[in-house]
Formats: C-alpha cells, sequence, structure tokens
C-alpha cells in the first residue's frame, strides 16, 4: 500500500476498539504511522483538541488519516478498508448480511463491556457475555469456519476476536466458550501477520 496511513488512538495497549483498527490494518499488510495519546487526566483537554483540529468529532478514538480523509468510528473504518482492498467482506448479498448482523451484535456487546469497565453494568459478566457469545458461536457454527463465512476471513472476525481477547483481559470472558469460537480464535491467532504482532504485543 502506497499512501501514507497515520493512525491515531490512546495507550490502551490490545484493548479498546482502537485495537480492531489496528489488527486489521496490520493483517491487510497496510502500514501505519502510529501516534498515541495518554488515557490520563490529559485526556479530557488533548479530546477537545483533537475535535478543534477536526482529527475526530466525537473526540473519541481511533482516527485514521488517510488519503487526505480523516476516518472515525472503528466499524465503518473497517468496512471503508475492506471496499479499498476489494476483501475482508461477504461475496453476496446474503453474505454481506451475515457479517453485517454479527457486527451489530459486536457493537450491541461493546457498549456493555464499556458500562462494565465504569461499574454500570452489574450483569455483565454472568447475563451479558454467556448471552453474546452463544449467539455468536451460533453464527458461525453454521459453517465449517474457521471464520465467519468458513475460510473467507472478513472485518466482522476481527471484532469478534476483539471481544474475546478485551473479555479475557477484563477477567469477564466466560468459563467455556462455543467449540465454533474457540477454533476461530486459534486460527484467527495463526494468521502470520496477526502472530507475529501478537508475540511481539502480549
Amino acid at each position: 500500500m502506497t499512501d501514507p496511513i497515520v493512525y491515531h488512538y490512546l495507550t490502551l495497549g490490545r484493548l479498546g476498539r482502537g485495537e480492531v483498527v489496528n489488527l486489521f490494518l496490520k493483517d491487510a499488510g497496510f502500514e501505519a504511522k502510529d501516534v498515541r495519546y495518554a488515557y490520563d487526566e490529559t485526556w479530557p483537554e488533548a479530546s477537545k483538541k483533537l475535535q478543534q483540529e477536526g482529527l475526530t468529532r466525537t473526540g473519541l478514538l481511533p482516527a485514521v488519516e488517510y488519503k487526505g480523509e480523516k476516518l472515525t468510528q472503528h466499524i465503518p473504518t473497517l468496512r471503508y478498508f475492506a471496499r479499498e482492498v476489494g476483501g475482508y467482506d461477504g461475496e453476496t448479498n446474503w453474505e454481506k448480511y451475515i457479517v453485517d448482523a454479527v457486527t451489530d451484535v459486536y457493537i450491541d456487546w461493546r457498549s456493555q463491556w464499556v458500562a462494565n469497565l465504569k461499574g454500570g453494568a452489574t450483569d455483565y459478566k454472568s447475563k451479558t457475555t454467556p448471552e453474546y457469545y452463544n449467539i455468536i458461536g451460533q453464527y458461525y457454527a453454521e459453517r465449517e469456519g474457521p471464520y465467519l463465512l468458513g475460510d473467507k476471513v472478513t472485518y466482522a472476525d476481527f471484532a469478534v476476536y476483539q471481544s474475546i481477547d478485551n473479555d479475557r483481559r477484563t477477567g469477564t470472558l466466560p468459563e467455556s466458550l462455543p467449540e465454533s469460537l474457540v477454533k476461530f480464535e486459534k486460527e484467527f491467532e495463526a494468521r502470520p501477520r496477526i502472530a507475529e504482532y501478537i508475540k511481539a504485543n502480549k
């Protein structure tokens, strides 16, 4: 990829929605300049400044600068780059629907994950995560896998992987996952560029 990319995110390591975009860019072979912002008492002021500068309308990250445009909102950003490379999506209208549907379920999960971090979701681990992974597992079990659409990785797979990884890191992953997701996680982490990144960023 020849057009320069600047990737803006918080210093959260492998946590958060920005990591979904980061993993996708790496897997797709994009090289990006990494710009990080401290997530501490300085962040509210930095967020306002980024809004004033036009990098992010919401004051949230990640944000990606590419071809003179500023991309925000992590799922639309994934869709943009999937279209840019002509892959990472379904081939038929039905397949695209499945990818979109699973991504919507992920978005609902993520809002609860954030609420739990802030102490506002008391039944998150006991109710929300088991229900979420049960639903996602059903989608993945409909094909032999390992990915949502079988042997074709899509942008939805990056979001689902991030949910599993984030719940594991926050101690909120259910004791057992559906077999379809166990298989998926193992194969996803074995993708060459993903494996290389994970090894360097545990």
